[in-house]
Order: structure tokens, then sequence, then C-alpha cells
């Protein structure tokens, strides 16, 4: 597996199709849950201190959608949305994820939270439909923005204890 990460967050390419991306938190499990499926506080973590989010829309029950929006200090519009495909709360979902500026990229990832001794380790698997459509998610310096939207996660987490 091809390590490209920097920052908390481990990024690995086990496929030619797939990121994999392992995150560990502070917080009991159905905290990080809680903070990844409220709109309110997706808000407070999902821009990553490089804008402002101004659309969460999350309904969370299979072939409900969700939909997050934010606008970067420069004035760039960042929209990505999806559909649920599966829910087990504080343990997975399965959604797929559309970059807006790029809808025939649509990927689908599934997230797991599991906890141990009050932390929890979140990994995302991204599978993507061809190379070309991972490697442009990959190169689009998604990387930092991610490592510090998990760090803001883990804060709003945390403050919920």
């Amino acid at each position: 597996m091809a390590v490209t990460s920097s920052g908390t967050a481990v990024v690995t390419l086990p496929t030619d199709t797939q990121i994999l991306i392992t995150r560990e938190f502070d917080a009991p499990r159905h905290l990080v849950y809680q903070a990844w499926t409220t709109p309110a506080l997706v808000k407070r973590w999902w821009a990553a201190d490089r804008g402002e989010v101004t659309v969460a829309d999350i309904d969370l029950r299979v072939g409900g959608s969700w939909r997050w929006v934010m606008v970067t200090n420069g004035g760039f519009q960042v929209a990505f949305h999806g559909e649920y495909r599966e829910i087990i709360p504080n343990e997975r979902i399965v959604s797929t994820e559309v970059y807006e500026g790029v809808p025939e990229a649509e990927a689908v990832t599934t997230m797991t939270f599991t906890e141990q001794d009050g932390r929890t380790t979140l990994t995302l698997l991204v599978q993507h439909k061809t190379q070309e459509h991972r490697d442009g998610h990959i190169n689009s310096g998604m990387e930092s923005g991610m490592q510090t939207a998990m760090d803001l996660l883990e804060q709003v987490a945390v403050s919920l204890i």
C-alpha cells in the first residue's frame, strides 16, 4: 500500500480505485457519529478553517440524501452530495459521494466507527469507479483540508462530552 499521508489521519491507496482514510479520535464513537451526522455540528468542522459551510443538509435514512456546501475564503463554492445506502447508527454509514464540480466521478464511501477504551477509530473507504477518478480525488489537494477538518471534527466531538 502506498502511504500519502502527512497528518494525523492516515491515507492509503489499497487498490487502483480506492482511498482509505483512518483517523483516531479521543472521543466515544456515538459523539464522533453525532458530529458527522448533525447539520449544526457539520457546519463547525467541515470547512476546515478554509471558508464557511453554507449548506449541511442531512436526511439520515436509507434512500435519504445529503448535501454539504462551503464557500471558501476566496469566494469559491465547493459542493458535495450523495445518497445514503446503509446506516447502522454509531457504527457504519455507506453513501454515494459526488463532488459537484466533477459530477461523473461518483464514489461510494463506507464509514466505519469503532470504539475501544473511549476512543474512536473512523475509517473511510472511498471506492471510485476508475483509477483516473481516484487519482483526481487524491490530486485535488483534498488531504490538507481533510486533515484540518478531522482535527476540528475531533474538537467538536470532544466538546459534546
